[in-house]
């Protein structure tokens, strides 16, 4: 059974109860007429309880545990995918994945954060959390991209970047540095798309692109709403408060400038039904991908350098 949510649970009771009547198992004679009628409730029921969701329930579907991750995107978007590991230095760090793919026989590199489904692809993967190793493992397949002219997509979901000892003795704040100079003059188009948590400078380190897309239900935060509540409020509890004044979603990143597009997902969010979020995904990176395809390599910086130029505001004195 797929994992609820607590605001999820009538759903899943009615799901249920549809399933039984549908296998015969209840007691009595069942009609059609009567799986019809609980079948309409139960889409009354989803669209009252999605379309009114509060900003930490969608920071609950952003987590949500069986919600598809990059491997699944690329299993679903692509034809072929040859993953590369490793970044020439210290060691492959499993959080971040990347290699040549074809989408719709067009090369293209893609990289993103991996979690895990278990506790064992979880420690695996570090919960998405890259080290050093990570980012310069992504920088390093950009710039394979860059010389073979292939444009590169980043699929973020992460909580944060990896703040262990370890992480911070290899360099962390300078792998990731380095990536946000890096990215900006790549000489070859970069398309981001926040798939689930893009949190802090974990998810930047990759994000630093031509065009920013986000899932609807994904959020894109300089912390996390728990990071925001222990320091505004000294207190984890106050998360949900947080997740509102964070103005994180789409729909306010766009206002800002820090996005271009939302991809919607499902009625009830991506882990419902992982092959439409797919294609929408797939679609609106073609699109794109076509777009930014006959641009100059001058054409193309000057662009981003524009783009990141008119994110925020502010006077001179």
């Amino acid at each position: 059974m797929m994992s609820k949510l607590d605001f999820e649970k009538p759903i899943v009771e009615l799901e249920v109860k549809i399933n039984e009547l549908r296998q015969g198992g209840s007691k009595r004679v069942t009609s059609a007429a009567e799986i019809g009628r609980l079948q309409t409730k139960l889409e009354q029921l989803k669209q009252d309880i999605y379309t009114h969701l509060t900003a930490w329930q969608r920071v609950q579907i952003a987590r949500h545990p069986r919600r598809p991750y990059t491997l699944d995107y690329i299993k679903l978007m692509t034809d072929e995918f040859l993953e590369l590991h490793g970044d020439r230095l210290f060691a492959d760090d499993f959080a971040v994945v990347g290699g040549f793919a074809k989408m719709d026989g067009r090369k293209v590199m893609i990289i993103g954060h991996q979690k895990g489904r278990d506790t064992k692809e979880n420690v695996q993967h570090n919960f998405g959390c890259a080290h050093p190793e990570g980012y310069r493992k992504a920088m390093r397949l950009m710039r394979l991209a860059e010389k073979f002219h292939t444009p590169v997509i980043c699929l973020i979901d992460t909580p944060g970047a990896y703040p262990g000892i370890g992480a911070e003795e290899r360099g962390q704040a300078q792998a990731i540095a380095e990536n946000l100079r890096d990215m900006a003059s790549l000489k070859t188009p970069i398309i981001a798309a926040i798939i689930g948590e893009g949190g802090s400078g974990g998810a930047l380190g990759i994000g630093v692109a031509d065009y920013v897309m986000i899932l609807e239900h994904a959020y894109y935060s300089v912390i996390s709403p728990e990071g925001c509540a222990s320091i505004l409020w000294r207190s984890s509890l106050k998360a949900p408060e947080a997740a509102k004044a964070l103005k994180m979603y789409g729909e306010d990143l766009i206002k800002f400038a820090i996005v271009d597009e939302i991809v919607r997902e499902p009625l009830g969010g991506a882990h419902r039904n992982p092959e439409e979020t797919a294609a929408n995904l797939k679609s609106a990176l073609l699109k794109q991908l076509k777009n930014f395809s006959s641009l100059s390599e001058a054409d193309l910086l000057q662009a981003r350098y524009k783009k990141y130029r008119n994110i925020g505001k502010f006077v001179e004195k």
